[in-house]
C-alpha cells in the first residue's frame, strides 16, 4: 500500500518563467514576452508594443537557457526521477506559421532532453504552456481562429519526430481549463481582443463566445496531437492536463449543492470529459444556451474528438475553494479560482487556501470518472523565502505544505487511485506566471533574482532540497526533517 516502486518523483516548471533568452538564437516573441512584472497586489499588463523602461521578467527569467546543465546536475542531486518542462513554441517556429522549425531551437531541446536522460531523469513534456507566439495572435487572434491546429500539429510533428526515443510522456496544453475563465484568453488562448493597446492580465476584454471556441479549437488540436504522436511512435503516451480546483459546497443548502456542481462540472471536468472520454459532455449544452454560445463544428469533429483520447490524466492542485448560491458572501483573497472563503482553512501569504485532504478527495474523484492513470504534475507553496545570515534558507512552511500533501497522495493510493508521478511546481524558483514576478518562490533552488531587476542569477539550495531528496530515496516513506 505504498508509492508503487517505479513512482515517477520530479519536478516542473515552465518555458517562459525560467528560460529567458527571449530573442536569442532565432527564437520569435511569444505572449508571456509581451507581460510585464507585477505583484500579489498590482496585476500584471499585457503590452502588445514594448514599453521602454518597463519590466519584463521573462525576458531574462532565471537564464536557465544558459544554465540548464547545472540546473538539471540540481535536479539529479535530489534524485529526479521525471523533470517535467515545456517546449517554447517560438524557439520552434518564432512566428508559429514557419514551414520549417528553427534548427537551434530544436538542437537546445535536444540538449537538455540528452541531459535529463544523462542523469536517468525520464522527460516529460508539455508542447504548449502558456506560450503562444504573438505572430499568431496578430495574425489570426489565435486560438480563435481554427488555422491554429494546423499550425500546433505542423509544430508537434517537429519535435514529435526530432525526440522520438528519447521522450516517452508528453502533455498536449497546460491548464487547458483556463480557457474556460476570462484570464484563460491571453494566458492559454492567445487571444487579445484588443490588440491595440496595453490591458490588465486580470481584467482582459472577454468574449465568451470566442474564448469557447478557441478551446474547442484546442480540443481538436489536442485530439490531432494524440493521434499523431502514436503514429509517429507507438510508445509515445500522450496525456492532457488540467487546473483542478478542488471545491466544495460553502453549505449544506441544496441551492449551493447546486451551485457547486455547477461550477464544478464547468472548470473542473468539461475539458477532461471531452480530452478522456472524447465527446461533449450534455451538462454544457445548458451553459452555452444560457450564454449565447454556440460552438461552431464541422462534420468531422465528432469523430476527431472521439479517434483522439488521451492516455493519461495530469493536473495542479494547489487549492481548495468553496461555492455558494449567496452572491453577498466575500470571495477568498487571492484565489484565482475564485469561490469563496473555507473557514476550516488556513491560507498561503498569497491568499491560497491550503488544503491536503483537498488533494485526496480530487484524485478519488478523478480517478473514480476516468479509470485511467493520473498524474499530480504542479503542486507546491507560493512564499517569501529569506536568507539568513549564515546563508540557509530555512523553508520549514515548504515542507510542511508538501508533506501533508505527500501523505493524503499516499492515503489516495491507499484508497486504489492508480498515482504515478508527483512534480511538485517551481522545482527552482522561477518567474510567477499569475503574477509575474520572482517574490513568489515555490523552489527547492533559491534563485538571486529580484522584482527590481537585480540579482546574479547564482543557485543555492534551501533546506527543502535535502528534505525532499530523502523523500525520494525512500520513495515516500520517510518524510521527517
Amino acid at each position: 500500500m505504498s508509492f508503487p516502486k517505479n513512482f515517477l518523483w520530479g519536478g516542473a516548471t515552465a518555458a517562459n518563467q525560467l528560460e529567458g533568452a527571449w530573442n536569442e538564437d532565432g527564437k520569435g516573441i511569444s505572449i508571456p514576452d509581451i507581460c510585464t512584472g507585477g505583484s500579489h497586489s498590482q496585476s500584471k499588463r499585457i503590452t502588445p508594443v514594448l514599453e521602454e523602461g518597463t519590466f519584463y521578467p521573462s525576458h531574462l527569467a532565471i537564464d536557465h537557457y544558459h544554465r540548464y546543465k547545472e540546473d538539471i546536475a540540481l535536479f539529479a542531486q535530489m534524485g529526479f526521477k521525471v523533470y517535467r518542462f515545456s517546449i517554447n513554441w517560438t524557439r520552434i517556429f518564432p512566428n508559429g506559421d514557419e514551414t520549417e522549425p528553427n534548427e537551434k531551437g530544436l538542437q537546445f531541446y535536444e540538449n537538455l532532453i540528452d541531459e535529463c536522460l544523462k542523469y536517468n531523469i525520464e522527460p516529460l513534456i508539455t508542447i504548449s504552456h502558456y506560450e503562444v507566439p504573438f505572430g499568431l495572435t496578430k495574425k489570426c487572434n489565435a486560438w480563435a481562429s481554427r488555422e491554429m491546429i494546423d499550425y500546433y500539429l505542423n509544430y508537434c510533428r517537429a519535435i514529435f519526430t526530432r525526440y522520438k526515443g528519447k521522450v516517452k510522456y508528453w502533455l498536449t496544453f497546460n491548464e487547458i481549463n483556463t480557457g474556460t475563465e476570462e484570464l484563460g484568453n491571453a494566458l492559454s488562448l492567445g487571444i487579445l481582443n484588443e490588440q491595440d493597446k496595453a490591458t490588465e492580465f486580470m481584467n482582459q476584454v472577454d468574449i465568451p463566445q470566442v474564448r469557447y471556441q478557441g478551446l474547442h479549437h484546442q480540443f481538436l488540436a489536442s485530439a490531432k496531437a494524440v493521434k499523431l504522436a502514436h503514429e509517429i511512435d507507438p510508445q509515445f503516451n500522450v496525456g492532457c492536463m488540467l487546473v483542478y480546483g478542488c471545491a466544495y459546497p460553502l453549505t449544506c443548502d441544496p441551492d449551493d449543492i447546486l451551485a457547486n456542481q455547477e461550477a464544478s462540472r464547468r472548470f473542473n471536468y468539461f475539458c477532461s470529459d471531452v480530452q478522456c472520454r472524447g465527446y461533449y459532455p450534455t451538462y454544457m449544452n445548458r451553459f452555452f444556451k444560457e450564454n449565447d454560445i454556440e460552438i461552431k463544428m464541422e462534420p468531422e469533429d465528432e469523430t476527431i474528438l472521439k479517434e483522439g483520447t488521451v492516455d493519461f490524466y495530469t493536473f495542479s492542485y494547489y487549492m481548495s475553494i468553496c461555492n455558494t448560491a449567496d452572491k453577498e458572501k466575500a470571495k477568498g483573497e487571492g484565489n484565482i479560482l475564485g469561490g469563496v472563503k473555507n473557514p476550516y482553512l488556513k491560507a498561503s501569504d498569497w491568499g491560497w487556501q491550503i488544503d491536503p485532504k483537498g488533494l485526496r478527495y480530487s484524485l478519488n474523484e478523478i480517478y473514480d470518472r476516468y479509470q485511467m492513470p493520473l498524474m499530480v504534475v504542479e503542486n507546491g507553496l507560493g512564499a517569501f523565502d529569506k536568507i539568513e545570515e549564515d546563508g540557509s534558507i530555512n523553508d520549514d512552511y515548504r515542507i510542511d505544505y508538501l508533506k501533508a500533501h505527500i501523505e493524503q497522495m499516499h492515503e489516495a493510493i491507499k484508497d486504489g487511485v492508480d498515482l504515478i508521478g508527483y512534480t511538485p511546481w517551481g522545482c527552482i524558483d522561477l518567474v510567477s506566471a499569475s503574477t509575474g514576478e520572482y517574490a513568489k518562490r515555490y523552489g527547492f533552488i533559491y534563485v538571486e533574482r529580484y522584482d527590481d531587476g537585480t540579482g546574479d542569477f547564482s543557485r543555492r539550495k534551501k533546506k527543502s532540497f535535502d528534505w525532499y531528496k530523502q523523500v525520494i530515496a525512500s520513495n515516500g516513506e520517510n518524510l521527517d526533517y
